[in-house]
């Protein structure tokens, strides 16, 4: 409680001094809009429904791309754990365009697809699955030898080892690695929006470039602060629960 209070009251200072340094300051609106000024924005775009229908818009198009990448993510992050050919090509393939911004991807999604849905879906694959993969890899990779030699002892082979023994031991690193690939999905298709527009619907990428081709900055530092609570709640209401039960029943907790 004490930790919490402390974080409130730091919070607080800060966007006291944030909303003194903005309505006294020697500082542009443009360059540092007031927290009343962010407020009023988000305030008044939750009340039209622009936020709503830009937050529905943009999670459909990531749970869509999000889905697909640990589709094909797991299952050949189990490939290139089985066979070393695999390994040695595909999986250095994946660490280096892991390495790759979200953005590079999209001069390819525009010359490929042009100014369409399918654009944004091949980024936030693109975003997704290499994280996926090697995550895959690396937790099937981290199962102890003994779980496979006891497993082999009792009669298990060939799927039933793969998806009754290695799979559900390697749950946890799994998890991690698709949390992982949520959060470069979220960036991913940040990227996407902000430099695709398309008439099929207006994301929080698109409100946000507006913003920024407005010089709208309390528009643009609001909804910088709607991605930062999403993000925060995703985390929050979906991985962390999941980590938490799989570390406890994997034994990797102390409760």
């Amino acid at each position: 409680m004490k930790q919490f209070l402390a974080a409130l009251a730091f919070f607080a200072a800060l966007l006291g001094a944030w909303e003194y340094t903005a309505r006294h300051g020697e500082v542009s609106a443009v360059l540092l809009p007031a927290p009343s000024a962010v407020w009023q924005y988000i305030v008044g775009a939750a009340k039209d429904g622009t936020l709503a229908e830009a937050t529905l818009v943009t999670m459909k198009r990531l749970f869509l791309g999000y889905a697909v990448g640990i589709g094909i993510g797991i299952p050949l992050g189990m490939l290139l754990a089985r066979f070393k050919f695999l390994h040695n090509t595909v999986g250095t393939l994946a660490l280096g365009l892991q390495t790759l911004p979200s953005v590079c991807w999209v001069p390819l999604a525009l010359l490929w697809y042009g100014q369409t849905e399918k654009a944004m879906l091949f980024i936030v694959v693109m975003g997704t699955v290499w994280a996926v993969i090697l995550a895959t890899e690396h937790g099937i990779r981290q199962i102890p030898p003994l779980y496979r030699e006891a497993a082999a002892t009792m009669g298990s082979r060939g799927f039933h080892l793969w998806f009754r023994v290695l799979a559900p031991a390697s749950l946890p690193h799994i998890v991690s690695g698709t949390k992982q690939g949520w959060a470069f999905a979220w960036r991913s298709l940040m990227a996407a929006e902000i430099y695709i527009t398309i008439l099929s619907g207006m994301g929080i990428g698109h409100l946000l470039h507006y913003g920024r081709e407005l010089h709208a900055m309390d528009q643009v530092v609001g909804l910088m602060l709607v991605i930062i609570v999403i993000g925060f709640l995703a985390d929050k209401i979906i991985f962390s629960p999941w980590e938490r039960f799989l570390h406890r029943l994997w034994g990797l907790l102390n409760s």
